[in-house]
């Protein structure tokens, strides 16, 4: 059984994922079944309690849904209590990050340096990737993770094309895709509570195991050079004029050019960026992982089987599958917050410290796992980050060109906004359904080079222009409910988006072209700008995609 809830809390607006969790055993596929993350703590056991406490903990790891033992929980039970009291006025978190003048040979801490590395990469599981492909540019890198740096048990899907960008990078070997591969399935269905079905093929339609691919690309990492500090903890980082320090909480000092934040989500360093700011989003993401399931030769993009209803206090859109719970033999669990924020991807905010993967917010706010949009954007920032370095262009100005404004990106927050649960009286109960289902189908009716990119989080201007089109001729029905559900102050935002998605169309396709040649007569500073810019406008409008 697989449940995923859309729904608002204090202000907080869920999110779905395009991306179901499934996992899979010898061949064999798990379906995830999501059930609510905030239930009521009984004197007596609950059943959730009951099976997670009959299940072996001992291989949590470090990560995103790395950890399933009942405690963990809790504990994340009661952050998500946090975020929905946190106070919509800015806080003042704890500082990591400090600014120092002068430079660190002259500084107390020089003396106490254990070593010195090109880049220093705070967080493993994402962060391996990065610092592998940097390492084979021939740069030093450390990687520092505070438990033991191993994947999970618990598939990841993805699709062979999103895997050859490992491959393209040089951090996998095309053979080793055939040796994560645990299983393939195809067609994937997206189904929308009686309104229809479309089945696609060819997305997101491989369970990979994250144990075996971070084991080969650790493996790949230290043959490469690379240095990794398990059971470590970041304490602070002091920026100098000439490099940055990480100190950790075991004592040891390191020294770097740069440091790399891949801590995820709830990085201390994005705390403080943010200054605590409560989410403009959140998905919710807690379930488990079961056999007893037949046939499974095929698996769900999206489905949903009921329109939003009203569940205690909270009103929820449901996304799920199922068979009778009897019917499993449940095996793990998982569980996870995912917030997101407008105003991403995240700039850099210092000097000499740059944010990664879900540290930086680059995926799109319809989903919640960092590792597809990390994929797409692997070349592009290792090929950035490796040219800063070189030329010490790392200021924050210049690193925050390696994280752009991206109005794809930006403008999918009205898909996000349109499929939150609310109760109003204009708006049908199957609104989203509806909604979706339109959507789909008129992509559908257009081909893949429209589907494909959007079912894999790539927004593309012509793509969405001749689907929003269709949508509107084929059902005009829907529109007063649209304007009702999202209302205009978002549409008015999403318009200028909408505007900006075609005009970095435009500089990608025409600019570029014309101003590309001059690069060779600009400054080396100006060189790194502009390619940053090509960049940009590339990946802003969705045309790194190729069918």
């Amino acid at each position: 059984m697989v449940l995923l809830q859309l729904h608002s809390i204090n202000g907080l607006v869920s999110k779905y994922s395009k991306r179901s969790l499934l996992v899979h055993d010898h061949g064999r596929r798990r379906d995830t079944a999501h059930k609510r993350l905030c239930f009521k703590m009984l004197a007596l056991p609950s059943r959730t309690q009951r099976i997670m406490e009959s299940i072996s903990v001992g291989g949590e790891v470090g990560g995103a849904g790395g950890a399933y033992s009942y405690s963990s929980l809790k504990r994340l039970d009661q952050l998500w209590s946090s975020i929905c009291s946190a106070k919509t006025v800015v806080q003042e978190p704890q500082k990591v990050v400090s600014t120092n003048p002068g430079s660190f040979s002259d500084s107390e801490l020089a003396g106490k340096a254990l070593d010195k590395f090109d880049v220093i990469v705070c967080g493993g599981t994402l962060g391996i990737f990065i610092a592998t492909s940097l390492s084979s540019k021939g740069l030093r890198v450390a990687i520092v993770e505070k438990s033991v740096l191993k994947g999970r048990e618990q598939e990841w899907n993805i699709s062979r094309k999103e895997l050859l960008e490992l491959v393209k990078v040089g951090i996998l070997a095309e053979k080793d895709i055939e040796e994560i591969t645990a299983a393939k399935f195809n067609p994937n269905r997206c189904g929308f509570d009686g309104k229809g079905e479309i089945w696609v093929k060819d997305i997101l339609n491989l369970g990979v195991l994250p144990a075996k691919l971070i084991e080969i690309v650790k493996n790949r990492f230290v043959s490469l050079g690379g240095v990794i500090f398990e059971g470590c903890t970041l304490s602070t980082i002091c920026v100098y004029e000439d490099a940055a320090v990480t100190l950790l909480a075991e004592g040891n000092v390191l020294s770097s050019s740069l440091i790399i934040d891949a801590m995820g989500n709830f990085s201390p360093i994005v705390k403080q960026i943010r200054h605590g700011r409560k989410p403009d989003g959140v998905c919710l993401v807690v379930g488990s992982c079961a056999r007893g399931f037949s046939n499974n030769s095929t698996s769900d993009v999206i489905y949903s089987s009921s329109s939003i209803r009203q569940v205690g206090k909270s009103v929820v859109q449901c996304f799920w599958e199922g068979v009778p719970l009897d019917n499993l033999e449940i095996q793990r669990v998982i569980y996870g917050i995912f917030p997101t924020y407008r105003d991403s991807p995240l700039p850099a905010a210092f000097n000499r410290v740059l944010q990664f993967g879900d540290a930086s917010g680059i995926q799109s706010p319809v989903s919640f796992g960092g590792f597809g949009s990390l994929t797409r954007h692997l070349e592009r920032l290792s090929s950035g980050i490796y040219e800063a370095i070189n030329s010490n262009f790392l200021d924050s100005y210049n690193l925050s060109l390696l994280n752009p404004y991206m109005p794809n990106l930006s403008a999918s927050w009205l898909f996000q906004r349109a499929m939150s649960a609310k109760q109003l009286p204009n708006v049908p109960p199957d609104f989203i359904n509806e909604l979706l289902y339109a959507n789909f189908q008129s992509m559908q009716k257009l081909g893949d080079p429209v589907f494909r990119p959007f079912l894999q989080d790539v927004v593309q201007f012509g793509a969405l222009a001749k689907t929003l089109g269709l949508v509107m001729i084929s059902k005009p029905q829907i529109l007063p409910s649209i304007f009702a559900q999202v209302g205009f102050p978002v549409l008015v935002d999403w318009s200028g988006h909408f505007a900006m998605l075609g005009f970095y169309t435009f500089l990608s396709t025409f600019a570029e072209p014309v101003i590309r040649p001059w690069l060779s007569a600009f400054s080396p500073q100006l060189r790194y700008q502009w390619r940053r810019r090509f960049e940009a406008w590339k990946y802003g409008a969705g045309l790194d995609y190729e069918l």
